[in-house]
């Protein structure tokens, strides 16, 4: 199995912070947020992961990062010239997957829980594609892809809905057979000007090729200033009851 971590984009919901540095390099309590991503794969056994990352401020990842060696994994980077869509940058990994099963982490994604069994019964079962499900708030679920359900069955993945069918987010940990890399080839943007990682999940669900899992403790995103503040809030308070 191989990891990709995205760690593309502007940032533009964080400036003025992230005029100077990289967002995934801004702290989350004591690291860098990008650590937490590197740390959920190593600890699932994924050592060999490509970093995903923009233009903008790519050196400064490549300073902190190297080669991983370091961190005890391997890095390989590939430099996304312009933001298209968590598809694209997907498919920027093609050569780097090969015929392997992969996992995509968004780069501002921290989970409290292990995958490492969900990451097992992936590599080891018949599925293409396996998504993780976290219950979240509405507003939250507003501004997300959001599942679908008949039971524990996903029937369908709905981006950014005004009136979320469900609170369960499908958030950025996906797990991929490398024929995903055909589904990302046929995919046309959409209104946003992007390729939506939406459309990838609902064609395995169509197929019947895709399973999922629902986290049992809390998942953060900081995508934004309020979301940045509540996850060092967090991270701070379960470090310190350690």
């Amino acid at each position: 199995m191989k990891g990709i971590i995205l760690s593309g984009g502007t940032g533009s919901r964080l400036n003025p912070l992230t005029l100077v540095t990289n967002k995934h390099l801004l702290p989350i309590y004591d690291k860098p947020m990008i650590f937490y991503p590197i740390e959920m794969l190593k600890e699932a056994g994924i050592t060999d992961i490509m970093i995903v990352t923009g233009t903008h401020h790519a050196g400064a990842i490549f300073q902190l990062l190297g080669s991983g060696s370091k961190y005890g994994v391997k890095f390989t980077y590939r430099v996304q010239d312009e933001a298209g869509g968590i598809p694209q940058a997907i498919g920027l990994a093609k050569e780097f997957v090969g015929e392997d099963k992969f996992v995509s982490v968004n780069g501002d994604n921290i989970l409290f829980e292990s995958i490492k069994t969900i990451v097992q019964e992936f590599k080891d079962g018949q599925e293409k594609a396996r998504i993780l499900l976290y219950e979240g708030t509405r507003e939250e679920a507003q501004g997300s892809g959001v599942a679908v359900l008949e039971g524990d069955n996903v029937t369908k993945i709905v981006e950014k809905p005004k009136e979320p069918p469900t609170n369960w987010i499908s958030i950025g940990v996906l797990m991929f057979t490398s024929d995903v890399f055909n589904i990302i080839e046929t995919l046309k943007p959409s209104a946003r000007g992007e390729l939506e990682i939406s459309e990838v999940q609902n064609h395995y669900i169509q197929q019947g090729t895709l399973k999922a899992s629902k986290l049992q403790d809390k998942w953060l995103d900081a995508g934004t200033i309020e979301d940045l503040l509540h996850c060092n809030k967090i991270v701070q308070e379960r470090a310190q009851k350690k």
